[in-house]
């Protein structure tokens, strides 16, 4: 077997029940009647048993059985069909994002989507495309819409997706050809067009897949203005709940480096001028202005948190198989003791050093993702206006963070492991080999980490006038006052304050440039500053998190049996802000000096 199941969910329950101000979430009155923090071990408990004992089977099959695609038709593994019938029957899946009371709160519907990735990477992205595509209807569909198409939905009969990229236009989306055309029923319109890398775009495993379908209606505006969101069903759905033909067909599945079982499918809509769509929300006719993209938001936003959590899960997967083989592989001397006898790998300093930088980055990974679905949440349910413009704004901060950083060092963390493994690592029967090419899409997925850090940069910088990413610092600035005479921490928080100095003076570097009318600086540094910002604010979390380790190893003593556990976190701290932090300042190092060499390269330059 190639995969194996090796989570540890100890991290996950200390962020939900000890640092999160989880009682505030379950305090709204869409969760107050149905959950506790009692209730945070039994879920993930149960969910983690569901992981082991039910999907973890099924992880090798999408790797030796692809979906493959076969006159006309997309096959998937066998075993994920009943798999995504049986998620979603009993509750994990798409049903949690109904507005009815009783679905999971978000930042649990976080936590949990990390290790049920980290156990089948190729299978999640059926159910969390569903879970997007439903949450959408319930938000823009009309009641008939949610009536037709939702409960099929969260019960695993239909999947859903969303279809933006097409071939000639990917992250450019306002270049996208699907047209729209309309009907004499003023919601529904003709589909003409072609969409790829649709991540479960068909299947054999549903009775019909829902496609939330970008297209610019006849006459509309250019550019991401003129875009309407559509709901197209493979099937038609006739008001007896009938299915027809939509003339939706598959053309072929991507033979991918990884997530094989994952099809990625691409599609021809309206071949035969058969295609129909539901218009979801308003278009205005007068400006030709759809509302698809802001509409779309909704969903890429969610989806890009749930990617970053989807990279932190197959990283962490590896990480825990990586620590489990060097407790048991045999080799070499300690540098130490070099007369005793031959030690487990564990021992060696560099295999230490390796599983340390890994255990620090994905817990740092871990705390931005779950902050940052805690503040989704408060910003949804929140009452108080002013809480509430609190809270989005800390979201909008920290999704770009939430979806590149755990997305770009899962690739690295992964590396370190296959190195840990010696020759073992290259081997396709061990499962670092397989995480590292499941991987690796994820900082392509939702919007390329590029594009994220164009998005900090040119607009959550400037949000608010500055305002909102100045709170955001803010935050860091005020935790660094209240907290950094506390005895144990003094050269971690130097560093942290070091780093937050620094990234100041990344920004007043940036501000310049773009005065001096150099705005090629922007996307030349913008992808290193978004790594410095995470780990700024990674810094800030992990510290926050040791606070409290140090105060419960005070409370329980060495003795106790969790000791190791808030030992690891004081540790994987003091790596984490001795080790990683220091990049901040290597990083405005880098942006001060204002190299050029980047900006002046011409195509020619890179034919030798």
């Amino acid at each position: 077997m190639s995969s194996n199941y090796a989570y540890k969910t100890r991290d996950l329950k200390f962020i939900l029940k000890e640092w999160i101000p989880i009682s505030e979430v379950f305090a709204y009155d869409k969760h107050k009647d149905f959950y506790s923090v009692d209730d945070i071990d039994p879920i993930i408990d149960s969910i983690d048993k569901v992981a082991r004992e039910i999907m973890a089977p099924t992880a090798d099959d999408g790797e030796k059985n692809p979906a493959y695609f076969e006159n006309g038709k997309v096959y998937l593994p066998e075993s994920f069909k009943t798999l995504f019938k049986y998620i979603n029957k009993n509750g994990w899946g798409t049903s949690n994002v109904n507005n009815e009371g009783g679905s999971l709160p978000f930042v649990i519907q976080c936590a949990i989507n990390e290790f049920m990735t980290g156990v089948n990477p190729a299978f999640m992205p059926y159910v969390a495309l569903t879970s997007g595509a439903a949450g959408l209807i319930q938000s823009f569909g009309e009641e008939q819409d949610k009536e037709m198409f939702l409960p099929k939905m969260f019960d695993g009969t239909w999947s859903g997706t969303m279809c933006l990229t097409e071939p000639s236009a990917g992250s450019d989306v306002g270049d996208i050809l699907s047209k729209a055309y309309p009907t004499d029923n003023p919601r529904i319109y003709k589909i003409k067009g072609s969409k790829i890398f649709i991540t479960g775009g068909d299947g054999d495993h549903v009775d019909n897949v829902i496609h939330l379908y970008l297209a610019r209606i006849d006459k509309a505006a250019q550019g991401t203005r003129g875009i309407s969101l559509f709901i197209v069903p493979k099937y038609w759905v006739n008001k007896d709940g009938s299915l027809e033909p939509n003339d939706v067909e598959s053309t072929g599945v991507e033979h991918k480096m990884g997530l094989k079982g994952s099809a990625t499918v691409a599609l021809a809509c309206g071949e035969n001028n058969g295609c129909r769509g539901l218009l979801l929300g308003t278009y205005d006719t007068e400006t030709g202005t759809g509302q698809g993209i802001a509409q779309m938001f909704q969903m890429m936003n969610e989806e890009r948190l749930l990617t970053g959590s989807a990279a932190l899960g197959v990283a962490s997967n590896a990480y825990w198989n990586t620590a489990a083989y060097c407790k048991e592989r045999i080799q070499g001397r300690t540098i130490t003791n070099p007369k005793a006898s031959r030690t487990q790998i564990i021992n060696h300093e560099d295999v230490k050093r390796m599983l340390m930088l890994n255990k620090a980055t994905l817990e740092a990974c871990r705390a931005i993702i779950n902050k940052a679905a805690y503040y989704i949440e408060v910003s949804h349910l929140e009452t108080d206006p002013e809480r509430k413009k609190a809270a989005a704004g800390m979201a909008e901060c920290l999704t770009p963070l939430a979806k590149a950083y755990p997305s770009d060092e899962a690739w690295n963390c992964i590396s370190e492991s296959i190195q840990a493994h010696g020759g073992y690592g290259f081997c396709e029967e061990f499962p670092v080999a397989q995480a590292a090419r499941d991987v690796k899409i994820y900082s392509i997925w939702e919007g390329t980490n590029f594009i994220q850090s164009l998005d900090l940069l040119g607009r959550k910088w400037t949000m608010g006038k500055g305002t909102v990413f100045a709170a955001f610092l803010k935050s860091i600035e005020d935790f660094i006052s209240e907290n950094k005479a506390v005895v144990g921490f003094e050269k971690e928080f130097v560093n942290l304050e070091k780093a937050l100095v620094s990234y100041k003076a990344i920004m007043t570097a940036m501000a310049e440039y773009m005065t001096d009318g150099k705005p090629g600086m922007m996307p030349t540094y913008s992808r290193r500053i978004l790594t410095a910002t995470a780990q700024l604010y990674g810094g800030m979390c992990l510290l926050d998190q040791a606070l409290i380790a140090k105060k419960k190893i005070e409370e329980l003593g060495k003795e106790h049996f969790e000791y190791n556990f808030y030992n690891g976190k004081l540790l994987s701290t003091r790596y984490y802000l001795r080790n990683v932090v220091p990049n901040v300042w290597s990083v405005m190092d880098i942006v001060l000096d204002g190299d050029t060499s980047v900006m002046e390269s011409i195509t020619e330059t890179f034919d030798y």
